[in-house]
């Protein structure tokens, strides 16, 4: 079968085989916004009728990411659509494509300006370079989500739920920043932070009703917002984008809105996302009212918790960032199913949110 834009059956199903026999396909129902946003982000990617690099490259590019992520089940899905582009012959557009996809893929910190540049210089156009970053980061996080349901699905750990709740008596350690105040470690901060973007950005006066609405609906500040200003040049992928961010990080009930920050604050700091770990320690902080664990992750993620939930949190925030290809869930046990499964987007989403904010511009750090 060769699947298309149009598909309407969700493709992280087609990758997980998932019946609607399956528990894990009654699980994912439990979310349904962030399938149907996760599926729009896909048909808005992969609309050959928007502007970008040709769909062909498309295909060749989620390829590559599902295949370097070690996502067998998605590259081969994606593979389908690859046979417009022998492999065999790759032009030279097609390898500096595709050099700058292994590197975002595997090292997202090295996505910087220089590798921008490097596309710039050999001729891709703004709409192309916005549009291959989206592309990455959604099959990074498309990858993850299938690698990490997959494998709680096929886990020996039985999810318990909630065994250990926050510490009402907790008190803060003497050596750490009080909260409120920034913590500053191993590059690290919590302070409000700006971001620079490498790229031009939208001129506001030249934006069309449509992709004002989009940035009216993304963030209060989306108009001052470099950010925001540089992924509208694709409004449609990045509606749908916005529309996975808050399924994701802001559903009611399963995993807490501060155990969602502080994964995300995790994946952040191991791929070296100085501006998403920033604003993601502030609102675990401002959740909690504490800062105790993300001064642990700030300085070594790899033994930061305070507690069973929060190392959990922690240990598989870096197995699926790090090694997802190798992921096993670690204390599922800590855990119920929506817990684990939010766990899980969380994780995936900032695989996508870090290689945006790495590969299209820089942290701004105040003159203080």
């Amino acid at each position: 079968m060769n699947y298309s834009f149009t598909e309407t059956t969700d493709w992280i199903d087609y990758a997980l085989g998932c019946s609607p026999d399956d528990p894990l396909h009654a699980l994912r129902r439990q979310r349904e916004k962030v399938i149907s946003a996760s599926q729009g982000s896909y048909g808005a990617i992969f609309d050959p009728h928007i502007l970008g690099i040709s769909i062909e490259e498309r295909w060749l590019v989620a390829h590559a990411v599902a295949t370097l992520t070690g996502c067998t089940a998605l590259a081969d899905l994606y593979a389908k659509n690859n046979k417009v582009i022998d492999l065999k012959t790759i032009k030279t557009r097609q390898n500096i494509l595709l050099e700058y996809v292994e590197i975002l893929t595997l090292r997202p910190a090295e996505g910087d300006k220089k590798a921008l540049n490097k596309l710039i210089s050999n001729g891709f156009s703004v709409l192309e370079i916005v549009m291959l970053a989206q592309l990455i980061g959604f099959v990074a996080y498309q990858a993850r989500i299938v690698i990490g349901l997959n494998a709680i699905s096929h886990s020996s750990s039985k999810p318990a739920g909630r065994l250990q709740s926050e510490d009402s008596s907790f008190t803060h350690p003497a050596h750490l920043s009080a909260p409120k105040e920034v913590l500053r470690i191993q590059g690290f901060t919590s302070e409000t932070l700006g971001w620079k973007a490498w790229l031009p950005v939208l001129d506001l006066s030249q934006a069309t009703e449509h992709q004002l609405a989009v940035l009216k609906a993304s963030h209060p500040s989306a108009t001052a917002s470099d950010y925001y200003l540089t992924l509208i040049q694709h409004p449609h992928i990045l509606e749908e984008r916005s529309a996975a961010f808050n399924a994701i990080m802001y559903a009611p009930g399963g995993l807490s809105r501060a155990e969602r920050e502080l994964a995300s604050t995790v994946v952040s700091r191991v791929n070296g996302c100085i501006y998403c770990a920033a604003v993601h320690a502030q609102r675990f902080e401002q959740l909690t009212k504490r800062n105790d664990v993300i001064a642990q992750v700030f300085t070594d993620p790899v033994t930061a918790g305070t507690n069973d939930r929060e190392k959990a949190i922690v240990k598989n925030a870096i197995v699926l960032t790090q090694s997802p290809e190798e992921f096993t869930p670690l204390n599922l046990a800590v855990f119920n199913p929506q817990e684990a499964q939010d766990l899980v987007h969380a994780i995936a989403l900032f695989a996508w949110a870090n290689r945006l904010m790495l590969n299209l511009g820089e942290p701004i750090f105040s003159s203080s």
